[in-house]
Formats: C-alpha cells, structure tokens, sequence
C-alpha cells in the first residue's frame, strides 16, 4: 500500500434501492454505498491512487463491495473479511420525486468490527493524506477508538488529516457525536461540514464564522462550511473564500457532500490553490446531483469540463 495518495477509513455497505415504497414491492437493484468509499472512488476517478480501509463480512455481499472497488480503482489490499459478521445493508427509496428515504440493517456489521490494528500496517505505509468521517466513530466502540487512534497516528506523523463531519442522527445524538468530534476535530487539517453540523466541532452555541475562528485557532488550516445549492465558503489564516455551486438540474442529492468533498482533495494533492481547489469541488459536487447514484456519475479527469465547459442540454458527439 506504499505510495498511496489518500487512505480512506469507515464501513461500506450495499444498497438496495427502489424507485418507489419498498412497502408497495417492486424490483430493488443493488449498489455499493458508504461516505468513505465515495471519496475513495471520486479521488481514483480522477487519477489519484486512493486506499480504502474497512472490514467486510465473509459473505457474497462483501465480495460484492470489494469487486466494485477494487473495479474502480482502489486499494483494497488491508481489507478484513470477517467471517463472524454480515456485510452491512442499506434500503433506500424514492418515496417522491424530491425524497428519499433510507433504511439502515448494519447493527453488528462487519464495518463496525473495525479495531485500531486493522489501521496500523495502512497508516505505517505513509499515505499522503488520510480522510475520516463522523460516521465510522458512532458505529461501535472499537470504531470510535480506531478513528481517534488514526487522526492522532497521522497527525503525528505529519501526515494531513481530512474530518468530514457527516453527523448522522440515527447512529448518535447530537451530545455523543460533539463529544468525540471535538476533540477530533484537533488532529485534522482540514475540516468539512453543513451549517447545521459546525456546532459539533466547535463551541456549542457558536455561530458560523465564530466556529470557524475557535477551529482555525485549534490548528485547522481549511474550514470548508457546504451550503448545498449556493456553493461553498471557506476560511482560512487568509480569509473567507465563497464559491458558488455549478448549475446543473439535480436528479439525486445523494452522494453529493463526498463528491465535494473528493473534488477538494484532489485540488488539494494536485497542489492548486484554494480558488481551484474549491471550484473542483463545486464541480465535482454538480456531477454528483446531476445523475443517479452516490459515485456512479462522478466524473474523469478529462471529463472534468463537461458541465462547466458546456451549455445545457448540449450533446458531444
């Protein structure tokens, strides 16, 4: 796993989705999904040699995970198959044309088995830079201490660590999720959340620029606030940088934060400033919602100009 770009660590699942109420029946088709995995595949996508870290159950549906990683691009080489424990399970439906609902069956999951020894060998190999999410920490006790031990490794090691916030309020209250996050958000170089998110990694009751502030002085280099349809604003020791989102005609919202998210660090490890950084982002993140599916529609490098080099509606031929 030497040389690898960006090591990504968490649980990927399968996804069955539906295009109408899973209580009504209906054909479910079957897809890879998972915050970690997203990023993973968005940064192979584009050139990058990224890593993803998990665990897996011994079982047809974790074949299934790696074969699609592994079809894409990324690293699966420090992948555990644990013969113990499922692959976990997501049901998502479209129950309107503007909403969907989703269904998690990953409660004693192989993902949530993942231990600190299962990221010593991927961190000693030196990645250049390391992406954790707030979702691995409230999966399982062992997980949370597996995340805290990688963003303190890395951030000993020198090596940049990426903390995309990405609270999600089945797994953990808003009181469980600040008291890990805050003191993760210490080690992380740069830091990734929604409006309604910021509060966990900083003073509670802060607002944004102010949170922004406590984190920049806490050692974070790049506060990166996702405002969905209005872009981006970014704060720095420089300043505050918005960016507006890429138009585009939003089919599917999901998956759209990791795709932001892959599009920042690819600028990041492709050394562009903070400008283009966060307009391949941007871009990145129009990709996202302008097709179906968490990464399906993510883009190549030489595609990167298909939405903003082109006109709607426009046909290549």
């Amino acid at each position: 796993m030497s040389g690898v770009d960006l090591l990504t660590v968490g649980e990927a699942l399968v996804s069955l989705r539906s295009s109408g109420p899973l209580l009504a029946g209906g054909p479910l088709s079957m897809h890879l999904a998972g915050a970690e995995s997203n990023v993973a595949i968005g940064l192979a996508r584009l050139g990058h040699r990224a890593a993803w870290v998990g665990r897996v159950g011994g079982d047809e549906l974790g074949e299934f995970v790696l074969r699609q990683l592994r079809a894409e691009g990324v690293d699966t080489t420090a992948v555990r198959r644990d013969p113990a424990r499922p692959t976990g399970l997501m049901f998502l439906e479209r129950r309107t044309a503007d909403v969907s609902r989703v269904q998690y069956h990953r409660a004693g999951s192989a993902g949530s088995a993942l231990t600190v020894d299962d990221l010593r060998g991927p961190l000693a190999a030196g990645p250049r830079m390391v992406h954790l999410t707030g979702i691995t920490p409230a999966l399982s006790d062992s997980a949370r201490e597996a995340a805290g031990w990688a963003a303190r490794a890395a951030a000993d090691a020198g090596i940049p660590v990426c903390l995309d916030v990405n609270h999600r309020a089945g797994l953990w209250s808003r009181e469980a999720a600040r008291a890990t996050l805050f003191p993760l958000a210490g080690y992380a170089s740069v830091v990734v959340a929604s409006t309604d998110e910021l509060d966990l990694v900083a003073q509670a009751g802060a607002d944004e620029a102010a949170a922004a502030a406590g984190l920049l002085r806490r050692g974070v280099r790049t506060v990166l606030v996702k405002l969905g349809a209005d872009g981006v604003r970014a704060y720095t020791a420089e300043g505050v940088r918005h960016v507006a989102a890429v138009p585009v005609t939003a089919v599917d919202t999901v998956g759209a934060g990791d795709a932001f998210t892959a599009g920042y660090l690819s600028g990041h490890l492709d050394g562009l400033d903070l400008v283009d950084r966060l307009g391949r982002a941007v871009t990145l993140g129009a990709f996202a919602v302008a097709g179906h599916g968490d990464w399906e529609g993510l883009p190549r490098r030489d595609e990167l100009s298909l939405i903003t080099g082109s006109a709607a509606g426009t046909t290549l031929r």
